[in-house]
């Protein structure tokens, strides 16, 4: 088992010293959030949250991935970064490739590409991507990046996107996971079909336990059950123990810590020292005990 850290939308100016007592800590990831902008009119819905309303999220403070993921990796020596996801359906298929494929090169294998489409019309919106449509646009998007970072040159005919034959350079020489985020069985075909993972968050082990059986199923039917595929979850059950097994048994490989709920509406108030001393309780009381180190 994993253990990823998300810092759940704080201060900016938390992120480098989180990241260096991630790492301190024994921690194998740092784990980024994805928004663009918070719209002054529309509708007000989420549905990550209770209420279902997206209000606590005005002012909330989200760093761009492709800006702050290098620079932490720069001060760190070997956690892993990964998104959490990143709203893929509202960008452009060419721009992001370039992105991914310059982020690997640079990372190498200590970057993983969480993907997702977004719940809000407002983000299309101002994004000018068509709000019809977005579950295709994210299919052909995740083919389209596929194709790219093999190198070769690569050109797409679909339902969305033409694009001729083209060639990046440079590409990594590994393979950059797409993890696909969502609980939905359009997202839970898409993770199969198209990706190297899945995210999911807020699930029950239960819930966890049905959804990657899908995904493993829907694997097998499109013959991709050879190579590595990651499970990544947000759960409760990852505090203790006994949890960390069941999820282990239920196929997960990574679980992300947030010592904080960011959908619960309220701001965040810890301090650098209250987060950090949450981070090293958890090494010590969980980490380290189910490593048996």
């Amino acid at each position: 088992m994993k253990f990823a850290y998300h810092a759940t939308m704080c201060d900016p100016d938390l992120y480098l010293p989180l990241a260096l007592a991630v790492e301190e800590a024994g921690f194998d990831t740092f784990t980024f959030p994805d928004s663009i902008c918070y719209p002054k009119e529309g509708s007000d819905v989420y549905p990550y949250n209770d209420d279902g309303t997206r209000e606590f999220l005005d002012g909330v403070p989200f760093l761009e991935p492709f800006v702050a993921i290098p620079y932490l990796a720069a001060r760190t020596e070997k956690l892993r970064f990964t998104t959490s996801v990143i709203k893929l359906a509202i960008r452009q298929p060419l721009i992001v490739a370039k992105q991914l494929s310059s982020m690997g090169v640079m990372l190498g294998d200590r970057f993983g590409f969480g993907v997702g489409i977004s719940p809000w019309p407002e983000d299309f919106e101002v994004c000018q991507i068509p709000w019809e449509k977005r579950g295709k646009r994210m299919d052909e998007m995740m083919e389209i990046i596929n194709g790219l970072m093999s190198g070769e040159y690569f050109g797409y005919e679909g339902e969305i996107f033409n694009i001729p034959p083209v060639k990046l350079s440079p590409v990594p020489q590994h393979k950059i996971p797409l993890l696909v985020g969502g609980h939905a069985k359009p997202a839970l075909r898409r993770a199969a079909r198209l990706g190297d993972g899945w995210i999911s968050a807020g699930s029950s082990i239960n819930e966890l336990r049905d959804m990657i059986g899908q995904i493993e199923d829907f694997r097998a039917e499109y013959e991709r059950t050879d190579g590595a595929f990651e499970y990544h979850a947000m759960t409760e059950a990852a505090y203790s123990a006994q949890g960390l097994e069941d999820l282990a048994a239920a196929g997960v490989t990574e679980v992300i810590i947030a010592f904080r709920n960011p959908y619960d509406g309220e701001a965040d108030t810890q301090t650098l020292e209250e987060k950090i001393g949450m981070i090293n309780w958890y090494a010590e009381n969980v980490i380290k005990p189910y490593r048996g180190a």
